[in-house]
């Protein structure tokens, strides 16, 4: 870690830029399945993710969680491979396959090499398209599910991120948690999971991305002789939608800690807006101020941020962890007002642009990184291709943008508190 921000300070000094690797990305339709393969041969690594589209849209407040709780129980048994032997073969693989749920799309991924691609994408394709389900393989992953969802509530962290989003988004998909509840878990059944695969399992909802020392070729044969045979489905991809907050709201939690904390969440634009780069570096100009004002010049915390949430509808936030919850949001509010009022010296914004250059090529080293950069820029933007264009994208931002944005989105805020309820005012969160 040390070395990569070492790296990165010394490129966004410098103005230098790291040479494109050698890729060649195509995007081809395999029976119906839209696929993107980008061919990076300078590793022989193969990332290959089968993302299902729709995320939180698919599920309900009583079913939260089925999708991940599906994937997961696919690991221990399918159709044509047992528990027994699906271990052996990705033990002798020595490949990965991972489930990653997220607010627009559950990932089932691929992590092997170019020689072993082939075996590990047909374990994967069989867990979703012929899982089990044996009933006693579904009541362990409730169990843990269940567990993970109880240990919610032990992790400050995890507890306002959960808090914060329900309360943004209340009364819509985002509102709702990834990971379900614990009704939502203890609900789901055998046969409510079986219905769940045969309708949710479909082509219409698919879209591949393959990133490693693969040709298209190979790509189109092996998802046609796998997922090709799966129903079409009418599923259609559209940006989420919600209403905007009317006005700031604060949903505390009591807990004994030594600390106290703090993160509020407010809606930005979708994806496909203008101004949704310049909301990115407004907020990571933000999360500077915060920085040197409430740790550097106050100590007032030792972990405040201002986060950015790139998901097809944005959102941007306030967080901290500190002892003087009112007197921090006091500073927090000022700092905005700041930026909302004045203009960002252009000087200053060419060096944060640079920085965001800087890490921009740095997370696109692996072939996991890309793979989600090109989805995101296939689904929020409509076209892969707009991933490459997301430098120029940054370097126009104005300070006139940083400053509008500041004040269009940046307001009518939802705070999730944990810790000393009494330290914290409504009236403070009200200023928001």
């Amino acid at each position: 870690m040390i070395a990569v921000l070492a790296l990165a300070a010394a490129l966004a000094s410098s103005g230098a830029v790291p040479a494109a690797p050698d890729t060649a990305t195509s995007r081809i339709v395999v029976d119906g399945i839209p696929v993107i393969v980008r061919r990076v041969s300078a590793n022989d690594v193969v990332t290959a993710n089968v993302y299902l589209l729709g995320g939180l849209r698919q599920v309900t407040n009583d079913n939260a969680g089925i999708e991940s709780f599906l994937l997961d129980v696919s690991e221990r048994g399918t159709r044509h491979y047992s528990r027994d032997r699906l271990r052996q073969t990705m033990a002798r693989l020595g490949t990965a396959i991972v489930v990653e749920p997220a607010a627009d799309w559950t990932t089932l991924g691929v992590r092997a090499t170019s020689a072993t691609f082939d075996s590990t994408w047909a374990v994967m394709a069989d867990r979703l398209m012929y899982p089990l389900l044996d009933s006693a393989d579904v009541e362990l992953i409730r169990e843990q599910y269940r567990s993970a969802v109880r240990q919610r509530g032990d992790s400050p962290d995890a507890l306002v991120e959960y808090l914060a989003d329900s309360a943004t988004y209340a009364g819509t998909a985002y509102g709702r948690p990834l990971a379900g509840t614990e009704h939502s878990i203890g609900g789901i059944t055998r046969a409510q999971l079986r219905a769940y695969e045969q309708t949710q399992i479909v082509r219409s909802r698919l879209l591949v991305v393959v990133v490693g020392n693969v040709v298209p070729a190979r790509v189109t044969q092996i998802v046609h002789a796998t997922l090709g045979h799966l129903p079409a489905g009418t599923y259609h991809w559209t940006v989420p939608q919600a209403s905007p907050l009317a006005q700031s709201v604060l949903v505390a939690r009591q807990r004994e800690l030594p600390t106290n904390y703090i993160l509020g969440y407010y809606q930005g634009p979708p994806a496909s807006s203008a101004d949704y780069q310049a909301l990115r570096v407004a907020a990571a100009a933000l999360s500077g101020q915060f920085f040197q004002e409430i740790r550097s010049r106050r100590n007032l915390s030792y972990a405040v941020n201002a986060p950015f949430v790139d998901r097809a509808l944005s959102s941007g936030g306030f967080y901290v962890t500190t002892v003087a919850p009112d007197s921090v949001l006091q500073i927090m509010r000022h700092e905005l007002g700041a930026l909302q009022s004045n203009l960002v010296d252009p000087g200053a914004l060419d060096r944060l642009v640079q920085q965001f250059i800087t890490e921009y090529f740095l997370d696109n080293e692996t072939n996991a990184d890309q793979a989600n950069l090109l989805v995101r820029a296939e689904l929020y933007r409509g076209d892969y291709r707009e991933a490459d264009r997301f430098v120029d994208e940054l370097r126009k931002v104005t300070p006139t943008d940083i400053q509008r944005v500041a004040r269009t989105y940046m307001k009518h805020v939802a705070f999730a508190y944990a810790g000393d309820t009494t330290r914290v005012s409504r009236g403070v969160v009200d200023e928001f």
